[in-house]
C-alpha cells in the first residue's frame, strides 16, 4: 500500500478535531460491487404526466421573463430571497444535512431548512434524500436515477419523464434510510407557489398575475434547473482533480447557479464533507450559511477532510488540473 493510500484509509476528522459518529451507514459511498444486467435495457416509459406539468412549467417561466420589466424593485428582490432560501433548503437541507448527514442541525433549523425544502419543491426530504444516495452508491450506472452516461437532456430533465429504471427502485429499496424515517421535519407544499405570491401582493400592493408569475413559477423553475445542472453538467464538462476515474466535474457556472454545488468532483470523492470543496466558503454560499449557523449554535460536527488526505487522493487519482485557492 503506497503512503497516499495508507493516509486515505485513515478516520476522517471533523471541523472541531474529534472523529465524529457515523450518522450513517456510508449508504452514499460507491459501490465498486454492481454490475449492470446484461443484454436488452428495459422499455423507457415516459410519464405522459409529468412530460404535460412540465413543459407548461417552464412556458410560463418564459412568460415570466417577460413580466420582470413591469415587477416592482420589491417584488424582484422578494424573488432573489425566495430562490436563495428554497435553493438553501436543497443543499444545506436535502443534501449536505439529510442525504449526506455531513452536520448536525438542531430541531429550529432543520425546521427552517424543511420549510425551505418544500418552497423548492422537488419531492419530500425521504425521497430526494434516497434518491441522492442511490445515485452516489451507483453513480452512471442503470441503478443512478439520473445516470449521465444516457445524455445531458436525460441527467438534466428527462429522468423525471420517464419511469425508472428498475435498477434504481430495486437499489433504492435496498438502502439503510432509518435516519431519514426517524426524522419528522414537516414539508410544507404551500411554501413553494402560495407564500411567494401572497406576500408580494398583500405586503406592497404587487398584482397577483405578476407575483404569480415571477416570484413564484420563475423562482419555482430556476431552482429546479439549478439543482439539475448538478446532475447533467457538473457530470459532463469540467476537470477532474480529484479522481479521473469518475465522471462528476468541477464546474464553475453550476458552482455559481447552485450556491456551491459545482466543485463535483470532489464532492462524490469525498461525500461526507459538509463544504463539498476542499476551498471552503469560496464561491460557495451553502457553506458559509452552515458555517454561520455553527457560529450561532444552531449546528455542530461538520465532518471535513484533512488536507492531507486531500493531497495524497490529487497525487493518486487526480487529473493533474489541481489549483491551490
Amino acid at each position: 500500500m503506497t503512503e497516499a493510500e495508507a493516509l486515505e484509509k485513515k478516520q476522517h476528522k471533523s471541523s472541531n478535531g474529534n472523529v465524529p459518529p457515523e450518522a450513517t451507514t456510508r449508504e452514499d459511498a460507491f459501490d465498486h460491487t454492481y454490475k449492470e444486467k446484461e443484454g436488452p435495457k428495459p422499455p423507457r416509459i415516459i410519464v405522459w404526466k409529468n412530460v404535460i406539468l412540465m413543459t407548461l412549467l417552464h412556458i410560463g417561466a418564459v412568460y415570466g421573463v417577460f413580466l420582470i420589466p413591469s415587477a416592482s424593485p420589491l417584488t424582484l428582490l422578494w424573488s432573489v430571497l425566495c430562490f436563495l432560501i428554497s435553493a438553501l433548503g436543497v443543499t444545506a437541507g436535502a443534501h449536505r444535512l439529510w442525504s449526506h448527514r455531513s452536520y448536525k442541525a438542531s430541531l429550529p433549523l432543520r425546521i427552517f431548512l424543511g420549510v425551505a425544502n418544500s418552497m423548492a419543491f422537488q419531492n419530500d426530504i425521504f425521497e430526494w434524500a434516497r434518491d441522492h444516495r442511490v445515485h452516489h452508491k451507483y453513480s452512471e450506472t442503470d441503478a443512478d436515477p439520473h445516470n449521465a452516461v444516457r445524455g445531458f437532456f436525460f441527467a438534466h430533465i428527462g429522468w423525471l419523464l420517464v419511469r425508472k429504471h428498475p435498477d434504481v427502485i430495486e437499489k433504492g429499496c435496498k438502502l439503510e434510510l432509518s435516519d431519514l424515517l426517524a426524522d419528522k421535519v414537516p414539508s410544507v407544499l404551500l411554501m413553494c407557489f402560495f407564500i411567494p405570491m401572497i406576500v408580494p401582493w398583500y405586503l406592497w400592493g404587487e398584482s397577483l398575475w405578476v407575483a404569480y408569475f415571477i416570484p413564484a413559477l420563475l423562482r419555482y423553475t430556476l431552482v429546479l434547473n439549478a439543482t439539475w445542472l448538478v446532475n447533467s453538467a457538473a457530470h459532463m464538462w469540467g476537470n477532474r482533480p480529484y479522481d479521473k476515474n469518475i465522471n462528476p466535474r468541477e464546474n464553475k457556472f453550476v458552482t455559481f447557479s447552485a450556491i456551491g454545488e459545482g466543485f463535483h468532483n470532489y464532492h462524490h470523492t469525498f461525500p461526507y464533507d459538509y463544504a463539498t470543496s476542499e476551498f471552503g466558503c469560496k464561491l460557495n454560499l451553502t457553506t458559509c450559511f452552515i458555517d454561520f449557523m455553527c457560529f450561532l449554535g444552531l449546528a455542530k460536527d461538520r465532518k471535513r477532510v484533512s488536507r492531507e488526505l486531500v493531497m495524497a487522493r490529487i497525487q493518486r487519482t487526480g487529473d493533474g488540473s489541481h489549483r491551490s485557492g
